[in-house]
């Protein structure tokens, strides 16, 4: 898997609906969770590979290896490969995400 952003295309913010078409499309597993606005992760890496959809609200990924800042808002969908640093900052209207775990 490899870094991978596919944004949300249309200038409506998705329905629930819409996501979970996308979800199950690719047969995603996973859970949904959220946070307050301007919440932050410290750098981290994770054992496996993760897909994130942007259900509401925004979040900004921070890849202190590559400098880049990458805000997704909702309707989003990033993926982010087994042992890629990262770190987050939530926007000013918190974030619900729903996160799946690619083996």
């Amino acid at each position: 898997m490899k870094l991978d952003i596919a944004r949300w295309p249309q200038a409506q913010p998705p329905t629930e609906n819409d996501i979970q078409q996308k979800i199950r499309a690719e047969n995603l597993r996973g859970y949904t969770w959220s946070n307050g606005s301007y919440d932050e992760y410290s750098a981290h890496t994770h054992s496996f590979d993760k897909v994130l959809y942007v259900l509401a609200g925004s979040i900004t990924w921070l890849l202190p290896q590559t400098n880049q800042e990458i805000e997704t808002r909702a309707g989003d969908r990033i993926a982010l490969p087994r042992g890629t640093v990262h770190a987050a900052k939530v926007g000013a209207q918190g974030v619900v995400c729903f996160e799946a775990h690619l083996e």
